[in-house]
């Protein structure tokens, strides 16, 4: 019992050892308050095995409903009597977005809230408010749970759909003043592509998939350096994959894998099989699953969603519908993949400005035609409160036209190359021990206090 109160005193001593601004200490002990106020008022299994967090970039409440729908009618139903995969887990939450500096604000400083318990700046990856670029990488490094977690002896995981780099992924194992950091650095700040290779905790992430591999690649990169060279060099028991073909064909001997499939993002879902040899969300979530679901010490892995935020950035619902239907196929598959000693837990980092608006009839085609306007043109139930649908001038004739089509846009108030995040809460869903802590109106730095409490015990 002494050993055991040693580790537990120890622990929590590495945990608050950081070296936090009073901002950023607040943020953190309120989130562990708030983790310990719902211990004291729930019951139910407290400590996971696993942890499995998956983001939906961009997946707020008006995209969740409008995606059971269309997930509905796409199975020949009404649609709104569906339930996407997580909507069925059950404990349910909305978490708060706002960044110490933005009311409405990006992946980046909501990524840095859910893994490491701060709210920061915006654009700012698992940095606290007062880094600069005068400061280096140094001060105000926030430690992440994926660090934690790997120096507690667990198994990783970071897994997306976007670049590797992207801000999402990045806030797990990376540290930057400014998430644009992805194959430039700064005095004293490596670029976020190269602190993935040289990542040291415990003995590095046992999976890394998604694109961005010319980030990697010394044809690319300032300095020459071929990282993934240096990720085989690193791992004997490593392997570097490029397609779906090779990962589906991957050795079990290979526990460190780094799969780069595409040179940027990856392709949409709706356009994935005219892309070439990628896999689905799905696919390479079952494939993190099964290559760290051995280790004797459990896991830790973040699964993105990160296309949803892309199609409508550029202001397209059916991309991003399409997107957050693929996202609810690969959490099913690690539901059913995982035991009841796995925490789940299923959000997003922010939402967006598409609106559901007018009267439709029930069962009508979520991506079609509500209503007329007092001219008599109709409008569709999908719009965005900005973003490139937006036409001049007289409203356009929809009569004639395929609002379902793969490539219309839906129509926007306010012109804008791309449409802009929204700030509304985001929901949560959690199933899983300690998923009985995520329940109210919630900060969304409490995220990861709960994921901490329930894998790592504080």
């Amino acid at each position: 019992m002494r050993l055991l109160a040693l580790i537990l005193f120890l622990t929590v001593q590495s945990v608050t050892a950081q070296s936090l601004s009073p901002e950023a200490q607040a943020w953190f002990n309120s989130g562990r308050e708030f983790v310990e106020e719902k211990r004291k008022q729930t019951r139910g299994p407290r400590r996971a095995r696993n942890v499995i967090l998956f983001i939906g970039d961009g997946m707020g409440l008006t995209t969740v409903t409008a995606s059971r729908i269309y997930e509905g009618q796409l199975k020949g139903n009404s649609g709104e009597e569906n339930l996407l995969s997580f909507e069925q887990f059950p404990h349910t939450a909305l978490s708060k977005t706002y960044a110490v500096d933005r009311q409405v604000t990006d992946s980046a400083s909501t990524a840095t809230a859910m893994v490491t318990g701060v709210k920061t700046n915006f654009r700012k990856l698992s940095m606290d408010e007062t880094a600069s670029p005068a400061s280096g990488c140094e001060t105000g490094k926030l430690t992440t749970l994926l660090e934690r977690a790997e120096t507690a002896g667990l198994a990783t995981g970071v897994v997306s759909n976007t670049r590797l780099t992207h801000a999402t992924p990045a806030s797990l194992y990376a540290h930057a003043i400014d998430r644009g950091m992805e194959m430039q650095g700064t005095d004293g700040c490596k670029d976020i592509a190269a602190q993935l290779i040289e990542f040291s905790h415990g003995d590095g992430l046992e999976v890394a998939m998604g694109g961005g591999a010319p980030l990697f690649m010394s044809q690319s990169r300032a300095d020459k350096r071929d990282l993934t060279r240096e990720w085989l060099d690193r791992y004997e028991d490593g392997a570097v994959v490029t397609n779906a073909t090779e990962l589906r064909q991957l050795g079990k001997d290979k526990r460190h894998v780094l799969g780069l499939f595409s040179r940027s993002h990856m392709a949409y879902e709706l356009h994935r099989e005219k892309a070439g040899d990628e896999p689905s969300l799905t696919e390479m979530t079952e494939t993190a699953i099964n290559l760290v679901s051995a280790h004797p010490k459990g896991f830790f892995l973040m699964i993105e969603g990160g296309r949803i935020d892309h199609g409508h950035h550029a202001g397209n619902a059916k991309l991003a519908l399409t997107e957050t239907v693929e996202f609810s196929n690969a959490i099913r598959r690690a539901t059913e993949m995982v035991g009841k000693d796995t925490l789940i837990i299923v959000t997003a980092d922010h939402s967006h400005t598409l609106t559901m608006a007018g009267y439709p009839h029930r069962g009508s085609p979520i991506l079609g035609i509500a209503d007329n306007d007092v001219d008599g043109r109709p409008y569709t139930t999908l719009g965005y409160a900005n973003g490139p649908g937006y036409r001049p001038g007289t409203r356009r004739d929809l009569s004639e036209v395929d609002t379902t089509d793969d490539a219309y846009l839906q129509e926007a108030t306010v012109p804008r190359n791309r449409e802009t995040h929204g700030g509304e809460d985001v929901p949560v869903y959690a199933i899983g021990p300690g998923s009985q802590w995520v329940q109210g109106v919630m900060e969304q730095h409490v995220i990861y206090h709960i994921m901490a409490k329930a894998l790592l015990g504080n």
